[in-house]
C-alpha cells in the first residue's frame, strides 16, 4: 500500500521545538520531491513551508519559517524530517508531507500542489503563547 505517514506533531509552548517525520511506504522516496505544507483552520489553501529535491540538493523555505525550520531527508530510511525551532503561535496548523515526481520544475516545489501525487494524513501542531 502506497502511503505517507507524518508524525511528531503536538502541543508546544512558544519558543519550543518539534521534529516532524514523514515516512513513505509502498514506494521509494528517492525518486520524489518531498514537500511540507501546512493549513490553518482558517486557511483555504495549504501553504508550502519547505520542500526538498529528490537528492537533497535543492531546498526551499518559505520566508515565514526561514532560519527556524530545517528540512532533511534520508532516502535509505525513506524518510523526510522537518526540524522546527523557535516556534510561535503563527506556526499552529496541520502539517502535511507530500511527494511529487523528481522532474517537477523547481519553481513548483512549494507552490505547485497539483504536482504532488501522494499526501499524508497530516499531523497537528499547536503552539501556545
Amino acid at each position: 500500500q502506497v502511503q505517507l505517514v507524518e508524525s511528531g506533531g503536538g502541543l508546544v509552548q512558544s519558543g519550543g521545538s518539534l521534529r516532524l517525520s514523514c515516512v513513505a511506504s509502498g514506494f521509494s522516496l528517492e525518486d520524489y520531491v518531498v514537500g511540507w505544507f501546512r493549513q490553518t483552520p482558517e486557511g483555504r489553501e495549504r501553504e508550502g513551508v519547505s520542500c526538498i529535491s529528490s537528492n537533497g540538493g535543492v531546498i526551499y523555505y518559505a520566508d515565514s519559517i526561514k532560519g527556524r525550520f530545517t528540512i532533511s531527508r534520508d532516502n535509505a530510511k525513506n524518510t523526510v524530517t522537518l526540524q522546527m525551532n523557535s516556534l510561535n503561535p503563527e506556526d499552529t496548523a496541520d502539517y502535511y508531507c507530500a511527494a511529487g515526481p523528481a522532474y517537477m520544475p523547481k519553481d513548483a516545489y512549494c507552490f505547485g500542489r497539483l504536482w504532488y501525487n501522494y499526501w499524508g494524513q497530516g499531523t497537528q501542531v499547536t503552539v501556545s503563547s
